[in-house]
C-alpha cells in the first residue's frame, strides 16, 4: 500500500513507560538522529528519582518529550503531537497533556487487567472510548519483539527490554529517519556482547519495516532541516555543555583545570563529564561530601588552578560556609548550582529556580560574589567560560546557577573556534618588589600570588586581614573597610557586563523580564502574541549581581513589568528592592517549566485583552 509522505513545520513527540522501559535512551537517540539530520530540537526529560519506581505504577512513569521544527524553536513543545504509549500508566499519566486528534502508539500487550489496575483504569481505555477524539494506533509491541528475537540465545527478559528499539525504529520510519546513526551507536555500546547487539539492530530494523509494510500506517511525516547559521554542530545537554565549557576556559586562560565535586541530581553529570578529559589536565575529584569538594576547590584556586565545584539546592547550603571562605581570601573559585526543586531533597529530578535568594544572600555574614544565569543548554556553555572569565579576572568566586530543565534537555550548539573564545586574562604575581597580598589594582582586585613563588609568602585563610598587608587584623575600622572593599570589587564587574539589550520596542506598555531557563517559553510566547497585535517587549538577564548598569533605565522605560519565575518571586523581590519599582508576577512551582501558552495567557491578562486594534 503506497504511503502518503506530509511535510510539516514541527512536531513534538513524547516516549513514556516504566523507569524501566528505556524511554530516556530511545527518546535521546531519536534525539542524536534528528540533530544529524539538521533539524533545530528541543528536549524535556522527564523521570522519576528513584533508581527503579514499582513498575506499571503511575509514579514510575518516565517521558522524554522531543519538539523538532525546520525552524529556530526555542522550546520543547506545549503539547505532544504524538504519544508513544508503552503501558496504560504512561498512558493516562500523558494524556491530559495531547493536542486534539494527537496521535497515539500504546503497546497494546501491556493492556493487560494488572497494569490496567495499577493505573487506576476501571475499564480498558482502548476500548470504552476514552480516547475518542485521538487518533490510536494499537501496536503489540512486546509480542512483534518477542516474536523477531525468537532464535537469539538471550533470556526472555532481555528480549522483551528490546521492545524500545522496536518502538524507535516505528517512529524513524514514521519521521523519515535514517537508521545508521542509532545502529553505529548500537555496535559501540554493545561491541563485547553481540547476542544483545543482534537483538536490538534487529528490533530497530523490524520496528521500521513494520510502519513500511503494515496497513495500519497510512501516511509518514518529513520535517525539513532547518536553516541554521552556517557551523559545526552538535546535540549538547546543559551538563555536557557546561562541564566543555570549563575545559574550553581552561584551554583559553592557560591553566590546569580543578573540579571538586559530590555527586547530586542532577548536577553529577558535569562530574561525570569532566571525568573525560583527563589528556587536557583536567582533574576531577569526587569528594565524600559537598564541604570538602567546595574546600579541595578553593586549595586548587589558591595554587593557581582554574576551580569549580557543581552542585544543586540541597549541596549549595552546606557549602556556603566554604563560599564565605572564598570570598574572605580572594580566590577565583566558579560554584555551579543546577537548581531542582526544593525544600530539603524536594523533587530531585523537577526543575525549579528557588534557589536565587540563597545564591544572592546565602551566608553569614556580609559575603557579595558575582551571580550568572544560563538560558538554555547551549548557553551553559558560554555561560561557564564566562563565569571563568570573571573569576579569574576579579579574583572572586562567581555562582552559575542553570536548573534541571537545562541540564538534561538538549538543543544544538554551534561550535565556536577557538579564537571566538573570549580572552581570559591571567595575571600571576610574580615579582616580590613591593608586593603585598591585599594590594588592589583599579577594579580593586588584589594579586594571585601562588604558593612557592620566591618572595611571596603570605597568610591566607577565614580570619579578617588587614587591608593591604594581609596581617591578620581585628580592627573594627579595618574590618568595615575591608567589607565595604570586596562589596566595590564586586559592583565593578559591572564595568565588563554587557547592557540590558530589549528585543523589540525600546519602550511601551509591557516589558516581560526573564531570567535563567524562562528565556525560551517567554521568547515563543511574545513572538505569538505579537503576530497577533499586541505590544509587548522582553528583556533577558544573565547578570544577576551586579545587575548590568542600565537595567533601571530599561525598567522605567515600560508601563508594567511582568517576571515570570519558576519559585514565588525571587527576581521580582530584587527588583522591587532595588529600584522600588512594582512589578506583576507569574510564578509556578509544579517541578515543570512554563508552557508557552501559561506566559501567552498572562500577557493577554495583563494587557486587558487590548491589542491595540
Amino acid at each position: 500500500m503506497a504511503k502518503i509522505i506530509q511535510i510539516v513545520e514541527d512536531v513534538t513527540v513524547r516516549f513514556a513507560g516504566d523507569s524501566g522501559d528505556g524511554m530516556q535512551l530511545t527518546g535521546s537517540q531519536f534525539t542524536d538522529t534528528t540533530a544529524i539530520v539538521g533539524n533545530d530540537l528541543s528536549t524535556l526529560p522527564d523521570f522519576p528519582a528513584e533508581i527503579r519506581a514499582p513498575a506499571g505504577s503511575l509514579s514510575g512513569v518516565s517521558g522524554f518529550q522531543l519538539h523538532f521544527s525546520s525552524k529556530d524553536i526555542q522550546t520543547p513543545g506545549d503539547t505532544p503531537d504524538v504519544l508513544v504509549a508503552m503501558n496504560p500508566a504512561a498512558l493516562k499519566v500523558n494524556l491530559k497533556d495531547l493536542k486534539p486528534n494527537a496521535t497515539i502508539i500504546v503497546n497494546s500487550n501491556a493492556f493487560d487487567a494488572k497494569n490496567l489496575r495499577l493505573a487506576n483504569y476501571e475499564s480498558n481505555p482502548l476500548e470504552d472510548g476514552t480516547l475518542s477524539g485521538y487518533n490510536v494506533i494499537p501496536v503489540p509491541l512486546t509480542q512483534l519483539t518477542m516474536s523477531v528475537l525468537e532464535d537469539i540465545n538471550i533470556s526472555t527478559k532481555e528480549k522483551e527490554r528490546c521492545k524500545n528499539f522496536f518502538a524507535l525504529g516505528l517512529m524513524y520510519w514514521m519521521f523519515n529517519r535514517p537508521l545508521e546513526i542509532t545502529m553505529k551507536w548500537l555496535e559501540t555500546k554493545f561491541k563485547n556482547k553481540p547476542e544483545i547487539l543482534e537483538a536490538n539492530k534487529r528490533a530497530l530494523q523490524a520496528g521500521y519495516n513494520y510502519g513500511d509494510t503494515t496497513e495500519i500506517f497510512t501516511t509518514r511525516y518529513e520535517v525539513k532541516a532547518a536553516n541554521l547559521p552556517k557551523g559545526i554542530y552538535r546535540n549538547i545537554s546543559g551538563d555536557e555543555a557546561t562541564a566543555l565549557g570549563f575545559v574550553a576556559a581552561s584551554l583559553r586562560s592557560g591553566l590546569k583545570l580543578f573540579l571538586g565535586s559530590y555527586p547530586i541530581t542532577p548536577a553529577s553529570e558535569i562530574l561525570q563529564e569532566l571525568s573525560k578529559y583527563k589528556e587536557y589536565d583536567v582533574v576531577t575529584f569526587q569528594a565524600e561530601d559537598e564541604i570538602s569538594g567546595i574546600s579541595a576547590a578553593i586549595g586548587a584556586a589558591f595554587a593557581g588552578s582554574l576551580a569549580i565545584t557543581t552542585t544543586s539546592g540541597p549541596g549549595l547550603s552546606l557549602k556556603t560556609e566554604a563560599m564565605g571562605l572564598a570570598v574572605m581570601t580572594e580566590l577565583p573559585l566558579v560554584i555551579v548550582d543546577v537548581q531542582r526543586s526544593g525544600p530539603s531533597t524536594g523533587m530531585p529530578t523537577k526543575t525549579e529556580q528557588a534557589d536565587l535568594l540563597q545564591a544572592m544572600f546565602g551566608r553569614h555574614g556580609e559575603a557579595p560574589l558575582v551571580i550568572l544565569a544560563a538560558k538554555s543548554p547551549a548557553d551553559c556553555f558560554f555561560k561557564a567560560i564566562e563565569a571563568s572569565k570573571i573569576a579569574i579576572e576579579f579574583m572572586t568566586p562567581v555562582i552559575l546557577l542553570t536548573d534541571g530543565y537545562l541540564a538534561f534537555g538538549s538543543e544544538p550548539l554551534r561550535i565556536p573556534k577557538f579564537e571566538e573564545l573570549p580572552e581570559i586574562k591571567v595575571n600571576f604575581r610574580t615579582n616580590p618588589d613591593g608586593f603585598y597580598p591585599y594590594l588592589r589594582d583599579e577594579n580593586l582586585v588584589r594579586p594571585w600570588a601562588i604558593p612557592g613563588t620566591p618572595g611571596l609568602e603570605h597568610r591566607i585563610g577565614g580570619l579578617e586581614k588587614k587591608n593591604i598587608y594581609g596581617n591578620v587584623s581585628y580592627d573594627p575600622i579595618n574590618h568595615e573597610e575591608m567589607v565595604k572593599i570586596r562589596k566595590q570589587k564586586i559592583d565593578n564587574v559591572q564595568k565588563v557586563i554587557p547592557d540590558l539589550e530589549v528585543e523589540g520596542n525600546q519602550e511601551g506598555e509591557l516589558l516581560v523580564l526573564s531570567w535563567g531557563s524562562t528565556y525560551g517559553a517567554i521568547h515563543e510566547a511574545i513572538e505569538n502574541v505579537k503576530s497577533n497585535g499586541y505590544n509587548v517587549s522582553q528583556a533577558h538577564l544573565s547578570y544577576i549581581n551586579p545587575f548590568p548598569k542600565n537595567l533601571e533605565d530599561v525598567l522605567k522605560r515600560f508601563n508594567k513589568i511582568l517576571i515570570p519565575e519558576l519559585n514565588m518571586g525571587h527576581l521580582a523581590f530584587l527588583i522591587r528592592s532595588k529600584f522600588l519599582l512594582d512589578v506583576i508576577q507569574l510564578n509556578k512551582i509544579q517541578g515543570r517549566p512554563f508552557k508557552v501558552s501559561e506566559i501567552e495567557n498572562k500577557i493577554i491578562d495583563v494587557l486587558g485583552g487590548n491589542n491595540g486594534n
